[in-house]
């Protein structure tokens, strides 16, 4: 398996896609979007961790199938969340990067299996931040995950729980130039899940890439008002392509492309 970095110098690598895959026309229509854009990723999630135990919990590895067939289709490497080990050999079949959520930021017995799963084929994984987790915390456990010997991990800020109740989560957006001045490993700002809601997007989007973010994280699906998770936060497809265009130009400025 070749090593397949998430983004290269100079560049800012989009990660779009649902929150959740549901079917095979939702991925199409985004995975095409994507294409379109000539961007390089997809991702959406197989398995999810929700709240409540009556929430839609994903599709599974007819979600993975789902994914690696529109990837193939559009030219879009995949990425997907992993949220047990048993889970792992599995995904990894599937998909081109794995994501380790929030929830398991600190499920050490899941980080070293998938750092020890991915240390020979060194596949990417995005290493979100806890939600109450410091920074010190949170680059103690990506070690478990480098320590495996697998050193293509990218870190993901994706908002911190706080007394703030204006939005979901409160986007911690220093931590992008903390990580920089403290590790190597390039860190996404994962922009949805702080806003909470898809007029906040933009602004924290443009606040990430002014602030120097490697990558972003950007919700997308074809009718967020029949998601079946997060529909409040994720753009519509002509609101992504509008977003996309402002992103590309305020990157252009800093020497830099969306990819």
């Amino acid at each position: 398996m070749s090593y397949v970095p998430y983004h290269q110098k100079d560049t800012i690598t989009m990660l779009a896609g649902p929150c959740s895959i549901e079917d095979a026309e939702q991925m199409e229509q985004v995975a095409a979007c994507l294409e379109k854009n000539k961007l390089s990723w997809i991702r959406g999630g197989a398995f999810k961790p929700r709240t409540s135990p009556y929430s839609f919990q994903g599709l599974g590895e007819e979600g993975l199938s789902l994914m690696a067939q529109v990837g193939k289709r559009h030219n879009l490497k995949t990425l997907t969340e992993v949220v047990d080990t048993q889970h792992i050999d599995m995904t990894i079949n599937y998909v081109d990067g794995l994501q380790i959520g929030t929830r398991n930021m600190a499920n050490f017995e899941l980080l070293k299996a998938v750092g020890l799963a991915t240390s020979e084929n060194h596949k990417p994984v995005l290493f979100k931040r806890g939600m109450a987790a410091t920074i010190d915390e949170w680059l103690a456990a990506a070690e478990y995950l480098t320590m495996g010997g697998n050193p293509n991990i990218m870190l993901c800020e994706r908002g911190l729980r706080t007394f703030e109740n204006a939005t979901r989560f409160t986007l911690d957006i220093a931590a992008v130039p903390v990580i920089h001045k403290r590790s190597l490993l390039p860190i996404c700002v994962d922009v949805s899940h702080p806003a909470g809601q898809v007029d906040l997007v933009p602004a924290l989007a443009k606040a990430a890439v002014a602030a120097g973010c490697d990558s972003l994280m950007i919700e997308v699906h074809p009718n967020p008002a029949q998601a079946k998770s997060d529909g409040p936060q994720q753009l519509t497809i002509a609101q992504f392509d509008e977003l996309l265009e402002e992103l590309r130009a305020l990157a252009a400025v800093l020497g830099k492309s969306i990819v």
